[in-house]
């Protein structure tokens, strides 16, 4: 039986992904194939390298990327991503999506034509980090004189490269709604809005999959709580334990 996984965006959320995936392998699940947005699609390049959820947490946390981030200086973000592809280069040597052992598909929005692009062939590092450049914080990447961003923009749980490529769908979303959580910073504001714009069509794409994991422990952190990685990792972690999905594997279950 083909498994497939979905790693939503959610910013330093994402860890939780990285969690989620060491459970599912304690369990004996192994991976056919993978989608991913953001955070997601770090995750997914990273795991399909051949990385352990372990050493992929160790490799970010090592790297310190935001060292590696220069200001844009322009008008169109804070941030330039494309300056740590480099830095991305030395842990996926191969940049190609054609050498991961497990096939990966990573949505980004293609600004300059207003769509979608879910992309699986050629260059990897690239498409990856243009998943990621949030509107507002990171300048759009250029692919191909094309101006890409963040996936979650669009879609930020990319099932459908995945349905009816495999026989079991897993979808693993790190952006829980707060509900009746009372709002009082200016950036809670903001960060509620973005959740509320992601989740539009999330709850659709939820029910295509066969089992949707959705550790409710995540509405306590931001999605900017990068320096608490090791914590959001444990909480993905815990929750996919208390998930006996290879039974549901086997039985041929749905759990939505």
């Amino acid at each position: 039986m083909k498994i497939g996984l979905v790693l939503s965006g959610g910013g330093a959320r994402g860890f939780a992904h990285l969690g989620v995936i060491k459970a599912l392998l304690e369990q004996g699940i192994q991976i056919d194939r993978m989608a991913g947005t953001s955070a997601g699609a770090i995750v997914g390049a990273l795991i399909a390298t051949g990385y352990s959820p372990d050493e992929a947490l160790r490799l970010i946390e090592s790297s310190a990327f935001m060292r590696h981030l220069r200001p844009a200086w322009t008008r169109m973000g804070l941030l330039r991503i494309d300056t740590i592809i480099d830095l991305y280069k030395k842990y996926i040597p191969e940049d190609r999506f054609e050498a991961l052992s497990i096939p990966l598909h990573v949505a980004a929005v293609n600004l300059t034509d207003g769509e979608l692009v879910i992309f699986d062939k050629g260059e990897l590092i690239r498409p990856v980090l243009a998943s990621c450049c949030l509107p507002g914080i990171f300048e759009p990447l250029l692919i191909n004189k094309k101006q890409y961003i963040d996936g979650g923009a669009l879609n930020n749980l990319p099932v459908e490269p995945v349905v009816g490529q495999v026989d079991y769908l897993i979808g693993s979303h790190c952006n829980p709604f707060p509900a009746h959580k009372p709002i009082r910073t200016a950036r809670g504001v903001l960060e509620r809005s973005l959740v509320l714009s992601v989740q539009s069509k999330t709850r659709e794409r939820a029910a295509l999959c066969n089992f949707f994991i959705e550790p409710p422990e995540l509405t306590n952190f931001s999605v900017t709580d990068a320096k608490r990685a090791r914590e959001i990792f444990q909480v993905g972690y815990r929750h996919a334990k208390t998930l006996n999905v290879a039974a549901a594997i086997e039985q041929g279950v749905d759990s939505v």
